[in-house]
Formats: structure tokens, C-alpha cells, sequence
């Protein structure tokens, strides 16, 4: 809860998300919020949610991981990936795009919801890959 300037009162307006099938957040962020019928995903890193470590495998396994991590979270956000809407892939190389697109499209098939790809210098514990994404959430 918040007190504007004026004197108003208002409650939080978001719901915070925590599954146990998704690794715990490393730092002070929620695995997701929801908001007005919209999940906020937080980049999902290629944990296995028991152990805290990175799955072993190369590119594609922790592709995997870091996919089913996202999808776990959407699914406690009251959401699925029909319903996605936006994903940003950051990943530490460019060169392996290709395979991180296949594993993408199997995963997500039939749907394609926007999407960006990025490479970037460093990802969290030194992971290759990490998802975020925005989804609708299906009011009943």
C-alpha cells in the first residue's frame, strides 16, 4: 500500500508469482507479477528448480531448461503459452541462434508470439541463454 501526495490511499494493484517448478529468483525480483489480466515473466535462467544449478548440456539442454522455467512460471500466473504475447532470448552468443530457434519453435508450435533475440556480453552465473516474456492472463 502507498500514500500519494495528496493523501490518497491506494492498495497494490499486482499479484506477485512464486512456483517451486521455476528456479527461486537470485536476487530481489519476483518470478513474475500480474497485472489488469497480464503476466510480467522475469528472465528465466536454465536452473533445475531443485538443485539451483545449471543443467549440463551445452546450449540446447540449458535452452530447454531456461523454456520449461518460463513456461512454469506462466502456467502459476494462471496463464499458458497460447497466451503469450511477448518473449524476449537473450543470449551470450549469436552463433547459436539457430539452435536456440529450433528448440523455440518446437516448444512454442503452434504459436509465435513476438519475439526478440539478443546477444549480450554476460548473463546471470555466466548461463548462455535466459527467456522473459509477457502473457495475457484468461480472466474467468
Amino acid at each position: 500500500m502507498w500514500v500519494s501526495r495528496l493523501g490518497r490511499t491506494a492498495v497494490r494493484a499486482y499479484q506477485t508469482i512464486s512456483t517451486p517448478n521455476a528456479p527461486s529468483a537470485i536476487g530481489p525480483y519476483s518470478q513474475a507479477v500480474v497485472h489488469q489480466g497480464t503476466a510480467y515473466v522475469s528472465g528465466c535462467i536454465p536452473f533445475d528448480p531443485q538443485t539451483m544449478q545449471c543443467v549440463e548440456g551445452g546450449i540446447e539442454a540449458q535452452a530447454e531448461r531456461a523454456i520449461q522455467n518460463l513456461l512454469n512460471v506462466v502456467t502459476a500466473a494462471g496463464s499458458d503459452k497460447s497466451h503469450i504475447l511477448k518473449t524476449t532470448v537473450f543470449m551470450k552468443d549469436m552463433n547459436d541462434f539457430a539452435k536456440v530457434n529450433a528448440i523455440y519453435e518446437k516448444a512454442f508450435a503452434p504459436y509465435k508470439p513476438a519475439r526478440s533475440a539478443v546477444e549480450v556480453a554476460r548473463l546471470p552465473r555466466d548461463v548462455l541463454v535466459e527467456l522473459e516474456c509477457i502473457a495475457a492472463v484468461p480472466q474467468p
